[in-house]
């Protein structure tokens, strides 16, 4: 048994950054890694390599030892109370690692083979990747409603006719129902109403005054900063934490050595340690008074699912330092992102605010309509006072943004019932019901945390991997999902439900934190479900590509057909075929194009975004309209030169909506000019094939982009050299230039690799 009496030669490892290799102690070892799964498993590794060198000795003791804060007291405290390393947690990480393992290396090969070019899958990323294309599909499928409001101008009667006031009331009731958002269906029916307005005598019906106290804010953890920092900075979830990890790592202060700034920054624990409490709390009271110190102190408990709660909450390291104080020192982003950080710990420990609220009602003695209105007056800032702090933080404005209306407060404050009111103005309105918005990144992470799925490292990673991936794509702050995660989203729900199943994720969590508790034991956790997950893997190798293709096809019809879905898909050009959805053979590509290829060559748009190694024309660049080379031959097809961000190309068929018409970049010529109708026929053929390779029979083709001639066979590419003429290029100098050294590989990586191992999502 150990004890809290330490004596002899004490090594400390602190945090994720352990690196003994060899470590000679004559007494006692001390790991202090994290206080959570992962800083267990560190410790539990760190102890086992000791153990296979052979340096530890029968002599010495190994402990483990946590603190919650970096803190003197927290540290002593942590050493008189040493403990063995706790195995349920190392379990707990173990299972989570080979859980991760086993549906990232299970489902990315199949995703390779069945949908060429969807680079990988795994357990969080692909709850995430559903949330965002599920939101797609409700847009997609709203329907927007019309539906109309009627606000009325009341004018009070005062004294002073001249003073007399008009407040804004919207209706609520009518013929003694009240009104949803969709009672008023049609501009006839809003416009009886107003006739029954100005045919009306209204008077005040009800007057009810209260008083509305708002908390302050919980103290900042990853996920609600992530949130903040993107809707109030507009900084990604990426850039967040790489601003927040150089706030933490510290600073060179003119007068100190490096100061770390804020506490540790990945963390899922609303806590906050006593000693930065109080002085929290003292602050509060020398820059505001002692009525803006909260009565009590605040303590927040858990508010996320599944928290392990290993750390605290994200504060300054010290609340005496504003971010006033760090104006010169900190760049904008920095400095802003710190006086988020520094407000929000200030105002938990404050008091509430109060608002004092008036609501009205006026309306037709008898009932038949009535008409609401109301009007608020901060009574106390509370918390809030900080978020007005000019002197605190001159940076940013940073206000909470919960704007007190006060404007007609006093009016309404003098109404009282039976007083009459008469209509001035009535305004109608016409609106439109909206569909849900999409996500932003903020708002995914929100919806995360909400559901229990990931960790608070794993958040800014998740938009990482999904943006990377070109599974989503972020437009104005917001994630739209590209077509290749949706064919990502769809083949999950459809050949792997349970992973896809957000409650899968979050109810693995719950099972991880019952390893972490010693109530579950973790290689039957794994053993449970990998008996179901490798009959899923199972079923999906032997599935035959035609069928995914037409799972997608039925999945995604409305978009892949937008012009032609509901009649008759008949392929243009030879009259004969019909239109599919297909995968392309010698590429990572997705087309509609005609069931008789290759015989009917007809495509009707492409869904691929083929590699394209050249760099974007300068801005500057001179403008050039499309022209018009000719006509294909035995085709009615227009033939153009166009330029577009990465130079100029040749495209088949006009630009039509849901349309992408076959394009090829041109190489780099001297004179645009001179580019004639046969240069772009010429080009158009490409990709050509040239023969399948005798080792494994996968085709072998000539490709051309801007750069020039490459030879390709499946992810692997050779370029031709500008000397060598690419009609004649044959099936045997094509396996000769592959075999070269200057072969590379190009889609999930760049470069020739020689292992294909798929890649795990974390």
């Amino acid at each position: 048994m150990m004890t809290s009496a330490w004596s002899g030669r004490c090594l400390l490892l602190p945090g994720h950054t352990l690196r003994a290799l060899k470590l000679h102690c004559k007494e006692n070892l001390i790991l202090a890694s994290d206080p959570d799964r992962e800083g267990e498993a560190i410790a539990w590794h760190i102890k086992e390599m000791l153990e296979q060198q052979g340096v530890l000795g029968f002599d010495v003791t190994v402990a483990r030892v946590v603190f919650h804060e970096i803190s003197e007291d927290a540290i002593k405290k942590a050493l008189m109370s040493p403990r063995y390393i706790d195995m349920d947690l190392v379990n707990a990480y173990l299972a989570r690692r080979s859980l991760d393992y086993l549906i990232g290396f299970g489902i990315s090969p199949l995703l390779w083979r069945k949908l060429p070019g969807c680079q990988s899958a795994g357990r969080v990323q692909s709850a995430a990747l559903a949330l965002v294309c599920d939101r797609e599909a409700e847009i997609e499928q709203f329907k927007a409603h019309e539906y109309w409001t009627v606000q009325t101008d009341f004018k009070i009667q005062s004294a002073d006719p001249s003073n007399a006031t008009c407040i804004p009331f919207c209706i609520k009731h009518l013929n003694s129902k009240k009104l949803d958002q969709l009672s008023i269906p049609s501009q006839e029916e809003a416009q009886a109403i107003e006739k029954m307005i100005h045919s009306s005598t209204f008077e005040v019906l009800g007057v009810k005054r209260s008083k509305i106290h708002k908390n302050p804010p919980l103290p900042y953890i990853t996920s609600s900063l992530q949130q903040d920092a993107a809707n109030k900075l507009h900084f990604t979830a990426g850039y967040t934490m790489k601003i927040a990890q150089n706030l933490y790592e510290g600073i060179n202060l003119s007068s100190e050595e490096t100061t770390g700034l804020i506490t540790y920054i990945r963390t899922d624990g609303f806590h906050i340690s006593d000693g930065a409490v109080e002085d929290i709390r003292s602050l509060v009271k020398e820059r505001y008074g002692q009525k803006y110190v909260s009565e009590d102190i605040r303590k927040y408990l858990k508010k996320v699912k599944n928290a392990q709660e290993a750390h605290e909450a994200i504060r300054p390291t010290s609340i005496r330092r504003p971010p006033s104080s760090l104006v010169g020192i900190l760049d904008d982003d920095s400095l802003k992102l710190y006086t988020l950080i520094w407000k929000r710990t200030m105002a938990c420990q404050m008091e509430a605010s109060r608002t004092e609220m008036i609501q009205v009602d006026v309306g037709i003695p008898e009932g038949e309509m009535n008409f609401h209105s109301t009007a608020s007056k901060l009574d106390f800032k509370g918390y809030r006072a900080v978020y007005e702090d000019d002197q605190a933080s001159p940076c940013i404005d940073s206000s909470e943004g919960d704007c007190v209306h006060e404007c007609n407060f006093e009016a309404l404050s003098k109404l009282m019932v039976k007083d009459l009111v008469f209509p001035v103005n009535v305004h109608l309105g016409q609106h439109f019901t909206k569909p849900p918005p999409r996500y932003s990144e903020g708002a995914l992470i929100k919806k995360l945390e909400e559901l229990g799925i990931g960790r608070p490292s794993t958040y800014a990673s998740i938009m990482k991997v999904l943006l990377d991936r070109k599974y989503v794509t972020a437009k104005s702050r917001v994630l739209h999902p590209e077509f290749r995660g949706r064919m990502v989203s769809a083949f999950l729900l459809h050949h792997f439900s349970e992973v896809s199943d957000y409650n899968f994720t979050a109810n693995m969590e719950t099972e991880l934190d019952n390893v972490s508790a010693g109530s579950t034991e973790w290689k039957g956790l794994l053993k449970d479900y990998w008996e179901r997950f490798s009959k899923y893997c199972a079923d999906v190798s032997k599935l035959d590509g035609r069928k995914v293709e037409r799972m997608l096809e039925e999945k995604f019809g409305p978009i892949l057909f937008s012009d032609v879905y509901k009649d008759c898909r008949i392929c243009p050009s030879c009259s004969e075929g019909t239109l599919r959805f297909k995968v392309s053979r010698y590429g990572e590509g997705y087309f509609v194009g005609c069931d008789r290829h290759p015989k009917c060559k007809y495509i009707a748009r492409s869904l691929s975004q083929q590699e394209d190694e050249t760099e974007p024309i300068e801005e500057n660049a001179k403008s050039f309209e499309p022209r018009l080379l000719g006509v294909m031959p035995d085709s009615d097809q227009k033939v153009f030169l166009k330029q577009g961000p990465y130079g100029y190309y040749v495209q088949v068929g006009e630009d039509k909506k849901g349309l992408f018409p076959k394009r090829v970049s041109l190489s780099k010529v001297k004179d645009i000019d001179s580019v004639t109708l046969e240069d772009a026929i010429e080009l158009l053929q490409y990709p050509k094939i040239l023969g399948k390779h005798p080792e494994d029979d996968n085709l072998v083709l000539i490709t051309h982009s801007k750069v020039g001639y490459n030879i390709k066979h499946r992810r692997f590419i050779a370029q031709v050299p500008k000397n060598m003429d690419p009609k004649k290029m044959t099936l045997e100098r094509a396996l000769k230039l592959l075999s070269s050294k200057s072969v590379r590989r190009i889609g999930r990586l760049k470069g020739k690799v020689e292992k294909k191992e798929p890649i795990e999502w974390h």
